[in-house]
Parts: C-alpha cells; structure tokens; sequence
C-alpha cells in the first residue's frame, strides 16, 4: 500500500487527502502509466472507503439518486444548496 492507512489519519487529513486524489485524477488517467492508475484507484477506494466508513450518514442530495436524476430538468444543479 502507499500512503498511510487512512483508518490512521485523523478527520482532516482524510479530507485533505480524498481532495489531493480527486484534483489529481483526470491527468492520471490520461498520462499515468497503467501502474499509476492502478496505484491511484487503489488508493482512491481505501480513503473513500474510509470516509463512507465514518459518515454512513452523510447529506445525500436528493438529485444525486437516480430517481431525482430523472426529474432533474436540463441544468438544475445535483448539489445540495446549489
């Protein structure tokens, strides 16, 4: 594994590392080497995990779900709050 155990970091390093891997994402997967994404969508499902693990829950938006996809008109935000 690399990085640290995420069951070992503390609640703002988790985020800061889920917000690290999510920024770095796009150009791993379109100039990472097939390890280096394999390395990356590793260690994005432990810290997602993780997080899941600790916010079972967590503000789910109703136009994040399938059904309020389908009643989401063209261009309505899927977010809460937005």
């Amino acid at each position: 594994m690399t990085g640290v155990d995420p069951s070992r970091l503390d609640d703002l390093q988790l985020m800061k590392e889920l917000e690290t891997i999510h920024r770095t994402r796009h150009d791993t997967l379109l100039y990472g080497s097939n390890d280096a994404l394999r390395a990356h969508n590793e260690r994005m499902a432990q810290l997602e995990g993780e997080y899941l693990r600790r916010n079972p829950r967590r503000l789910v938006s109703a136009g994040r779900t399938r059904e309020g996809a389908r009643e989401r008109g063209c261009g309505e935000a899927a977010t809460p709050g937005t």
